[in-house]
């Protein structure tokens, strides 16, 4: 990208960015959580309104699909897909803005409204150039990103096809990165997020005369210390997992042994080959554990997200034209995967493409230290969603060339 067509998008993007982030507040105060997203998806549709482009919704989830034809090569072109997520999270916020979520129980506190309000932007400022473009650019409003696989519902209804999409990209935002910086990586970029449920059965008695029962307790500490023994011994250095107990439930008073523990915890992996070694591994510990000492252990997964892959010469791509767009300095390779997980792994699995990060630390804060996302009082910089849009337009423009 020439240097004055990366200085004309950017100057695009600031002349749009006082509605991305008045769209941006708006969602913020009526956060919505899950699949089932109305007032979300009316809004989106709303802004989206008089900028010519085909829009369509979901028939089993509250989605969004915008496909924006381009003047030069009309039907002929490739497409590409610029997705956003839109959904809440059920959490509480605490960080007194004057547009704080009006929702009890619900905070946009992972930047999905950012990234909506950055993709409708994105919209206005693509549409503007739709004579320019040599192909589609089809955009994508995804509910249920938290925990309910909304992009999966959203390629069983075909939003990769009629006509298929070519590549794929999505940018998230991140308070712990240095405003209106750009980050990716190749390969694993987000770990798998599978949920782990143990739970251990022994014989309760009378905490005076342990003898007399056999107490599911101390095993169940003996399998969360293995566990961490089995991720760090088990498991390849550079092909790393992590296996983490959150919750221990067990008895009712201080001198009764319970019957049986209750564990509950989540396993991270960034390869397909690393998360089934360590489910097989964490249930082989378990039983194993528990009947050594005569006791007996059930235990179950509940899949999550597969790995976010990002495709090695697309997000090469991406870190060439955040470059020219932004300059050298406004990007960093991602120096490891970040062990949180995305749904975004789903279309990824589906299209070649990649998932970028955008640095939104507020002012006056370090980025290290900054509230990060899925925090009560995670804030952003609004000024750096400018930075998002003009990456969004440079994406399309540039893969479609």
């Amino acid at each position: 990208m020439a240097t004055t067509e990366a200085t004309e998008l950017l100057d695009d993007a600031r002349g749009v960015l006082p509605e991305v982030v008045a769209l941006r507040r708006e969602m913020h105060r009526h956060p919505e959580l899950g699949l089932e997203l109305p007032r979300t998806q009316q809004t989106i549709v709303a802004a989206l309104d008089g900028l010519g482009l085909e829009v369509r919704t979901g028939s089993s989830v509250s989605s969004v699909v915008a496909d924006l034809e381009g003047g030069r090569s009309g039907r002929d072109g490739r497409t590409v897909l610029l997705r956003a997520d839109m959904d809440a999270l059920p959490m509480p916020e605490d960080t007194g803005l004057d547009f704080a979520s009006e929702v009890d129980g619900a905070m946009h506190a992972c930047g999905h409204d950012s990234h909506v309000a950055m993709l409708i932007g994105a919209a206005r400022v693509l549409a503007s150039r739709r004579d320019a473009l040599p192909g589609r650019v089809r955009f994508m409003f995804q509910p249920g990103e938290e925990g309910f696989h909304g992009a999966r519902s959203m390629i069983e209804e075909g939003v990769l096809e009629r006509p298929n999409v070519d590549g794929v990209f999505a940018l998230h935002v991140s308070p712990n990165l240095p405003s209106g910086s750009v980050s990716t990586r190749p390969g694993p970029a987000l770990a798998s997020a599978d949920i782990l449920e143990i739970v251990v059965t022994g014989q309760g008695g009378h905490a005076s005369t342990p003898y007399l029962a056999n107490d599911p307790m101390p095993v169940a500490a003996e399998i969360v210390q293995a566990l961490q023994v089995f991720a760090t011994r088990r498991i390849n250095t550079f092909d790393p997992i992590v296996i983490t107990i959150t919750k221990i439930r067990a008895g009712t008073t201080n001198n009764v042994i319970p019957e049986q523990v209750k564990m509950l915890g989540t396993l991270r992996a960034v390869s397909e080959s690393s998360r089934k070694i360590a489910l097989a591994g964490i249930k082989r510990l378990t039983t194993g554990i528990a009947a050594a000492h005569e006791m007996r252990a059930e235990f179950a997964v509940t899949p999550g997200y597969p790995p976010t892959i990002n495709d090695k010469d697309f997000a090469g791509f991406v870190a060439r034209v955040a470059v020219d767009l932004l300059g050298e300095r406004s990007y960093a390779e991602m120096p490891a995967p970040i062990m949180g997980a995305e749904d975004f792994s789903y279309v990824l699995r589906e299209r070649p493409g990649a998932m970028a990060f955008l640095g939104v630390c507020p002012p006056g804060q370090q980025p290290m230290r900054a509230h990060s996302c899925h925090s009560n009082r995670m804030t952003i910089d609004e000024d750096a969603l400018a930075a998002g849009v003009a990456l969004h337009c440079a994406i399309a423009l540039e893969y479609l060339s």
